[in-house]
């Protein structure tokens, strides 16, 4: 094991920590744990000559259920313990209106969905169906369905050999699965998203290492190998080099390390975004942090195909509209900044940004001003991807209790982002681990209203 220690350094906490990579399993072996090693040499083995260039997508997780009656669908007919305390203002799209925490988002609509009615919530706290698209028990028995980021390693694998093709910012919550990164599922611990270890920038980045100490380090590991190498008789460890070359590349590389530091960025673009302080009403929950967005945009310039980020905690059994004040209008500054970014670099066509959560929240106000867990109904933001936009999808009844036109599953919004990645979801299909293919959704249709 090799460890390349990192200096005390801050993130969008604040908190100073010192931080460390390490990498291991260089040997391969059958055991060998997640390692860049073992991710490089998974992604090199994909099929890249139809990897679409350009072709991303920032999966924004709200974790905790967003109460879809105080963003998208402001419910003006309804009673006022239903109803609540938002109006609905208008936006750039004549007969669109939406909550009034979101002006910013409200002006670009033109760009914007939003889908009012979605459905199939499992009622799960956590991120698993956001970023699967599955209910965590299917398949559970050989390892569990894959993510969209662990999907486009495997069928893709990386644009560039110091880029990963998928990785997950979220940062670890007390409440843990709201930090869910996207699991590799039934794919194995291989296409596993890359997660920057620790909170700086340092770690991928050779602090107090020269490279000809790297590379004697990298010989060393190469020697201890030869025992395993020469009673390989099957040849499963010829090539192996060029895999650990490729771990050790991103370190070498300054891309990524590049890419997550945001101070590279003019003063202007990161006044544009904020950075989402104060944290309030964060408690077991991620953080509104705004500066991991623009990390995303950056992220994907740089060719990462998916982001994942946990943006947030958006669980209001109380003071649920305080909450909303809080998080909508820093979530309306960092989305917004985001859509624009993207369309002034000309990516917003191959970029898809997805905003969304787990389930949505009861019509009825309680007791403490709050909403409680309601996966009846849910709602979703979307955005790029070379989507129709300038729509609202669905509607709830007046009592935002149940969709009443167009119910929109959850795994129509994955199929959709699937298309817009490129990858035809009607036929294609995975192997599992008993050599069984495996479709990448049950519901393999689109959107039919944005492609």
């Amino acid at each position: 094991m090799l460890t390349i220690l990192g200096q005390s350094a801050r993130y969008c906490d604040g908190v100073a920590r010192r931080s460390f990579l390490k990498i291991g399993g260089f040997a391969m072996g059958s055991a060998a744990p997640a390692t860049l090693a073992s991710l490089m040499k998974a992604e090199a083995a994909t099929p890249n000559g139809n990897a679409r260039q350009g072709k991303a997508i920032i999966n924004i997780f709200l974790g905790g259920g967003p109460p879809h009656q105080d963003m998208w669908e402001i419910k003006t007919e309804a009673p006022r313990e239903i109803r609540g305390e938002f109006s609905p203002i208008d936006t750039a799209v004549p007969g669109i209106r939406i909550g009034e925490c979101f002006p910013q988002l409200a002006a670009i609509m033109d760009r914007l969905v939003v889908v009012r009615s979605v459905v199939g919530c499992e009622g799960a706290h956590d991120g698993f169906q956001c970023l699967t698209g599955w209910n965590r028990r299917n398949v559970e028995s050989i390892g569990g369905r894959p993510a969209i980021g662990s999907v486009l390693g495997k069928l893709y694998g990386q644009r560039d050999p110091g880029i990963p093709a998928s990785v997950a910012l979220a940062e670890k919550t007390s409440h843990v699965p709201w930090s869910e990164p996207g699991p590799a599922g039934f794919l194995g611990a291989a296409f596993q998203p890359f997660r920057p270890n620790g909170k700086g920038m340092e770690d991928l980045t050779l602090n107090g290492i020269s490279l000809d100490r790297l590379e004697d380090r990298k010989t060393l590991l190469a020697s201890l190998d030869q025992l395993k190498r020469a009673a390989d008789s099957r040849g499963s460890i010829n090539g192996v080099d060029a895999f650990t070359q490729a771990a050790f590349g991103v370190l070498t590389s300054s891309k990524l390390a590049e890419a997550l530091d945001i101070s590279k960025e003019p003063a202007e673009i990161r006044e544009r975004y904020g950075d989402g302080k104060p944290y309030k009403y964060q408690y077991d929950g991620a953080p509104t942090c705004n500066e991991q967005i623009l990390m995303a945009r950056r992220l994907v310039e740089a060719g990462v195909r998916s982001v994942t980020l946990s943006y947030g905690r958006w669980d209001s059994h109380g003071q649920n509209f305080d909450l909303v004040r809080d998080h909508g209008r820093k979530l309306d500054q960092a989305v917004s900044a985001l859509v624009l970014d993207l369309e002034q670099r000309g990516m917003l066509q191959d970029v898809t940004v997805l905003v969304w959560g787990e389930f949505g929240r009861t019509p009825r106000v309680n007791d403490g001003a709050g909403r409680d867990h309601w996966p009846q109904v849910s709602c979703a933001l979307m955005a790029g991807g070379g989507i129709r936009p300038g729509q609202a999808i669905g509607a709830t009844n007046r009592l935002g209790e149940y969709a009443v036109s167009r119910p929109v599953h959850m795994q129509e919004i994955i199929g959709t982002a699937y298309h817009n990645l490129g990858i035809d979801v009607m036929n294609t299909t995975i192997s599992d681990p008993t050599g069984r293919p495996q479709f990448l959704l049950d519901i393999r249709e689109p959107m039919k209203e944005l492609v």
